[in-house]
């Protein structure tokens, strides 16, 4: 990421915590930071391992924080362990490929085509039990090609 576009993702994340009256903190701006830099949604650990400079307990304030303003995206992995990334609108769409071996979780962003077929099976999915859907992502597991060696 372009250093002007690393400075207006700062300043769509300023502005959104704005709206909330929260402040952009120092910590809050480091988790971002980081999580630009990574590919995947990382746990608190990963995170923390990284960022050693905020206390595990400020971390996870601040994951919470952002999370529930929309800034961050939380999934679950098989093991129920939450991960964190950076929310799509401040991204872009993508889906994850997850290694059952070592956890890796690669984003994967499929070609327009791809991506059309995927929503049509959703909405077909969706529609056979009366859903409005609004947005989706797809987590493929599998097998890593560091773990299948």
């Amino acid at each position: 990421m372009s250093a002007v576009a690393s400075q207006e993702l700062h300043e769509e994340v300023r502005r959104r915590l704005a709206e909330h009256d929260i402040r952009y903190t120092g910590g809050r701006q480091a988790v971002v930071r980081t999580l630009q830099r990574v590919e995947g949604p990382q746990s608190a650990a990963d995170l923390h391992k990284r960022v050693r400079s905020i206390p595990l307990s400020s971390l996870y304030r601040s994951l919470m924080v952002l999370a529930d303003v929309g800034i961050l995206s939380k999934h679950h992995d098989s093991d129920g362990l939450a991960r964190f990334e950076l929310a799509e609108w401040l991204m872009g769409h993508h889906h994850h490929m997850v290694c059952t071996s070592c956890g890796r979780v690669e984003d994967i962003e499929p070609s327009s085509d791809v991506e059309a077929a995927i929503r049509r099976l959703i909405d077909d999915l969706a529609s056979s039990v009366d859903y409005q859907v609004e947005d989706h992502v797809l987590e493929v597991s599998g097998i890593c090609p560091a773990c299948s060696k």
